[in-house]
């Protein structure tokens, strides 16, 4: 799969009701199938999605840094409410480390007014901001990430890992441009086009240029999204995603349904 066009098929293992053996056990069957990269969730409270339980989503990447040798792993997405800028950046610092550079840095805003997100804020006792806030959040968080990373003190990761901010709005794409490295949305969003443009455009105008910004979009892993549409409007990455319990032999055949 890596080898068909320029744009990279991952895959995102939702860690709702999981147990970290599956967890493990789905990742090398993507990592054999040829996915570029493993995804998951970052939720703490099961009952988003009614679920018993939810896997912690840094602890998962952690451990598939030994148990997905080779790929990319990445949060979709971290949300900035949960976790000081400080600790953030040195959570993002030392997983690029251990790793040997494969984070990619998914952030997002949390959740708006839906009573189901609330349920994270409320288990660590936080209070659920309005959308304004919640973007200027985002901002903060990650120019107060990239202070500490050139800080006294902080390790500094090398190379610097993308922040991809997940949105699915024109303001939430332009904020990606502006600040981040990258932008997220799903794949079906009937606006795709055009979000994908106001967050390039935006990246372009804000002096990075020089960086390379990434567009990934996310999918249902029974989809079957059509590849040279999604790499003709400048998607960088396709992340799939399949929910517990996994299907190994639906993972496997994932990879060779996409279009190429």
């Amino acid at each position: 799969m890596r080898s068909t066009g320029s744009m990279q098929v991952d895959v995102l293992l939702d860690p709702f009701g999981a147990r970290w053996v599956d967890v493990r056990d789905a990742a090398r069957v993507a990592i054999d199938a040829g996915f570029a990269g493993i995804w998951t969730h970052d939720h703490l409270d099961g009952r988003v999605y009614d679920a018993p339980y939810v896997l912690e989503c840094w602890t998962v990447l952690s451990a598939l840094v030994d148990a997905a040798p080779g790929v990319m792993l990445g949060p979709l997405v971290l949300n900035v409410a949960n976790r000081h800028p400080g600790l953030l950046a040195s959570m993002a610092a030392t997983l690029q480390e251990v790793s040997g550079g494969r984070v990619l840095l998914g952030l997002g805003a949390g959740g708006g007014t839906d009573r189901r997100y609330a349920l994270d804020q409320e288990a660590i006792d936080r209070a659920l901001a309005p959308d304004p806030a919640r973007r200027t959040h985002i901002e903060v968080c990650v120019s107060e990430v990239r202070r500490r990373w050139r800080s006294p003190g902080f390790l500094e990761p090398d190379p610097h890992p993308p922040f991809v901010i997940g949105g699915f709005g024109p303001k939430m794409a332009e904020l990606a441009g502006r600040v981040g490295g990258g932008f997220n949305t799903h794949s079906t969003h009937p606006r795709l086009a055009e979000l994908v443009t106001r967050a390039r455009d935006a990246h372009a105008r804000s002096g990075r240029d020089g960086e390379r910004f990434l567009v990934t979009v996310l999918a249902d892993i029974d989809d079957r999204p059509e590849r040279a549409g999604l790499e003709a409007i400048g998607v960088d990455r396709l992340i799939l995603s399949v929910h517990a319990p996994y299907d190994r032999r639906r993972i496997a055949e994932a990879a060779r349904g996409v279009d190429r």
